[in-house]
């Protein structure tokens, strides 16, 4: 009997702390799985594709938080893409990952993360998804995702201007009754002794954001400033290393919604973007959006937005490239995100002249299934204007021929745990 008692005892011994750790453990897993199929017109000359993607912040994530004392806590995020057609499996922590602390001073952390000027749009974008066939951010603000002005794993994507930004120093106020301020910048990663030789970049890119959001009931306004220092080719560089100009971008922009009821949610953006695009050069680009999100009966809801970008103004003879920027049309050979075909960098050819905007509209229905589980059905049209705008549906071909008008229409799956 005493022997029984005794390994009663020990085993239990051997099992408190085993018990104590899983009370006290502060990590949880979480995700959201997408998956959408669609297909999409990918202008004149060129089949439509069906495309298969998994966009919409598809990722796993692991988040856990200790206690320090004294209204104190270290944090940690790391949240990775989760590809589940397998076709882009890019490792650990590559979306919102950070190592932070947080108090009544507000919240400091170190990593990739969404850049101020991103959340600050987010609260006024309504009534579309972000990327993908169904995505609407190319237009507008140059794309949404990844972004590295270190030049390592996504590049600059300098047309970009809601970015999650690796090498990010962070920091967050309270939270002041909804209203809140934010601001970060990059590391300067580049290594100097190599960009002192390199042809397309400067020695030091950087991104610095600040912004402030207010979220309170059915209204919220965002308000933010982003400058992208250095993001440019060299000019005139003699001796080597020599930088005549950095080429600086730097945008504005304000977002605001509103939910009426609990059923109606409105919500626009204002985009303001200068980028310098040579000595004494520079584009300048103005967008907006205005979105609806209709919850009509129980689970099922109607989303629209229109989007718009206006004419480059200024004086550039370059484009910026990407989905999202003024590009070389069709017949400009060149194309890409800092330079353009010799045949159209000649004065009279100038990128900032009339008719190189264009609009997209995008309407779908989405049926829940759950809190967790949604299936959304949508389609999506963008027109170009006739004088070099290249904006096109999701991740389809890169150039299209002036003016040209493609559509695309899809099926989107997500889930939620």
């Amino acid at each position: 009997m005493q022997k029984k008692i005794m390994a009663a005892a020990v085993a239990g011994a051997l099992a408190l702390p085993v018990t104590a750790l899983a009370q006290t453990s502060t990590v949880n897993i979480y995700g959201n799985i997408t998956y959408e199929y669609g297909i999409a017109d990918q202008g004149d000359g060129r089949s439509s594709v069906d495309y298969a993607d998994s966009p919409g912040g598809s990722a796993i994530g692991f988040r856990g938080e200790e206690k320090l004392g004294g209204n104190l806590s270290a944090w940690f995020q790391c949240e990775s893409s989760a590809d589940v057609r397998a076709m882009d499996q890019t490792g650990w922590c590559t979306r919102n990952s950070a190592v932070g602390f947080k108090g009544g001073f507000g919240n400091v952390f170190f990593g990739r993360w969404d850049t101020p000027m991103k959340r600050a749009l987010n609260v006024g974008t309504v009534g579309a998804n972000e990327t993908g066939i169904l995505g609407m951010s190319f237009l507008p603000f140059g794309g949404s995702g990844g972004a590295d002005a270190t030049a390592s794993a996504d590049g600059p994507q300098r047309q970009r201007w809601k970015r999650r930004e690796a090498g990010l120093s962070y920091y967050e106020t309270p939270n002041f009754g909804g209203f809140m301020v934010m601001g970060a910048f990059s590391s300067g990663n580049w290594n100097a002794d190599t960009a002192a030789t390199s042809a397309t970049q400067n020695s030091e890119p950087r991104v610095l954001s600040i912004a402030g959001t207010y979220t309170a009931g059915p209204f919220g306004i965002g308000l933010a400033y982003e400058r992208h220092n250095e993001f440019g080719a060299h000019q005139g560089a003699s001796p080597p290393g020599f930088q005549a100009d950095d080429l600086d971008d730097k945008a504005w922009g304000i977002s605001a919604a509103y939910t009426f009821g609990g059923k109606i949610k409105v919500g626009g953006t204002y985009l303001d973007s200068k980028f310098e695009t040579g000595i004494g050069r520079e584009l300048k680009k103005k967008t907006w959006t205005v979105g609806v999100e209709w919850n009509i009966a129980g689970p099922h809801t109607l989303e629209a937005q229109y989007a718009n970008a206006g004419d480059s103004k200024g004086d550039s003879l370059v484009g910026i490239g990407g989905n999202g920027g003024s590009t070389a049309p069709r017949g400009c050979s060149a194309g890409g995100v800092n330079a353009a075909a010799s045949a159209c960098n000649i004065p009279g050819n100038e990128f900032s002249r009339g008719s190189t905007g264009g609009d997209a509209i995008s309407i779908a229905y989405q049926y829940a299934f759950s809190k967790r589980t949604r299936v959304k059905i949508g389609y999506v049209r963008v027109d170009n204007d006739s004088n070099g705008a290249s904006y096109r549906v999701g991740n389809t071909a890169a150039l299209l021929s002036t003016g040209e008008t493609v559509d695309g229409w899809a099926v989107h799956v997500g889930h939620r745990f």
